[in-house]
């Protein structure tokens, strides 16, 4: 019997990590699925779509200007009322730890719908850090029923929280996954392409192999304020003492990040402030960059992927298994310690080349064909 699948989400990196997920279960014959986008970002997110070829069945396009979290969480609730009703799906099938996360998962659950939650069981012990990502991932992780964790950290995370070993499978990162089938069709691309996304001065910094280049990514809300402007600052203070280095940093439309960026930043020759990108060439940054500087998640778990030493603008985090591993280095937000940690990196061939090839614990590109293995003994198909 054909098991009817809902898949939601809402924001870029949960398109990104659940865009194989569609895929492969769209492959499937077992499997009638349809796809839910609540638009948290709806720009960003659209971009992915596109590159993935994936057309949402559902669009609750609920983006607004200066939109909080009381707004997002009770649209996506309303909003998912009627269409898990008119879908009427078996299971519904949510990402991470985002507020469509958190939200899609109470309203199935108000319904009465079975969840599986992708990317479960990642903790920091703090519901305050990050914030809301902490409490959204752990609430939902009380929500579902099917528990995929990327690593065994995080499984053991789950079964700490008295989760039922049988309903919690170990799968690897679907942003693995992702990242893979991305790299693969970069091959297709001219240098004309790169030119035309980068424009050609910055295209010739970042293929010049003389030259050192930082990609660098800033988001997180608990940073806003003087985190981004000790931020900026390091930024700054590496910038002008190395010349030959080159930053570039896709900045975020948010306005806390917005606005010390272009203060502190805007007129420094070897530092390029862009706009946020296309998650295609954002990987062919990642690859060509030598070191990247990030709060971001997601990040953590690409950038060892493709061999690149990530530093993580953060005190704590959700995935320690690439900081044991040693590919990850937690620098946090104070500016000297961010300034002395990239130039350890960039300076030190003994502690690049450590980094750049420690085992990279987020899986093997196969996390969503151990996902769908499982669901069919779940759903009996």
């Amino acid at each position: 019997m054909i098991k009817k699948i809902l898949i939601v989400f809402g924001t870029r990196p949960e398109a990104i990590k659940m865009a194989p997920v569609v895929l492969g279960f769209k492959e499937n014959e077992l499997f009638d699925v349809k796809v839910c986008v609540t638009a948290q970002h709806r720009e960003m997110l659209d971009q992915v779509l596109d590159i993935f070829e994936i057309k949402p069945d559902y669009d609750l396009d609920m983006m607004s200007p200066g939109q909080d979290l009381f707004d997002i969480t009770a649209k996506v609730i309303l909003g998912l009322r009627d269409v898990l009703r008119d879908a009427s799906p078996d299971v519904v099938f949510v990402h991470g730890d985002t507020t469509t996360c958190f939200a899609s998962a109470l309203a199935a659950f108000y319904e009465n719908i079975p969840v599986a939650h992708i990317e479960a069981g990642l903790r920091t012990g703090d519901l305050r850090a990050p914030f809301p990502e902490e409490a959204n991932r752990t609430l939902v992780s009380k929500l579902a029923k099917y528990h995929f964790a990327p690593t065994k950290i995080s499984q053991e995370n789950l079964l700490n929280e008295n989760i039922p070993d049988e309903f919690i499978h170990v799968t690897g990162n679907t942003v693995i996954d992702a990242l893979y089938i991305v790299k693969e069709h970069l091959k297709n691309y001219s240098s004309e392409y790169w030119v035309n996304q980068h424009g050609e001065k910055l295209y010739k910094k970042i293929v010049d192999s003389n030259r050192k280049m930082i990609l660098i990514t800033g988001h997180r809300r608990e940073n806003f304020g003087q985190g981004f402007i000790d931020l900026c600052t390091a930024i700054k203070d590496i910038a002008l003492k190395h010349d030959d280095w080159d930053l570039v940093y896709p900045v975020h439309l948010n306005p806390n990040v917005q606005g010390p960026v272009y203060e502190i930043l805007n007129d420094i020759d070897n530092v390029f402030l862009i706009q946020p990108q296309d998650y295609k060439p954002f990987v062919w940054l990642m690859d060509m960059c030598d070191l990247i500087l990030t709060d971001s998640g997601g990040i953590q778990e690409e950038g060892p992927s493709i061999g690149k030493p990530v530093l993580v603008m953060r005190d704590v985090t959700e995935r320690p298994e690439a900081v044991e591993a040693g590919t990850v280095m937690l620098v946090g937000t104070d500016r000297s310690t961010i300034s002395s940690s990239i130039e350890r990196v960039l300076e030190d061939s003994k502690t690049y080349n450590k980094m750049a090839c420690s085992h990279n614990p987020y899986g093997d590109g196969n996390a969503v064909e151990r996902i769908i293995k499982s669901m069919k003994k779940y759903l009996a198909c």
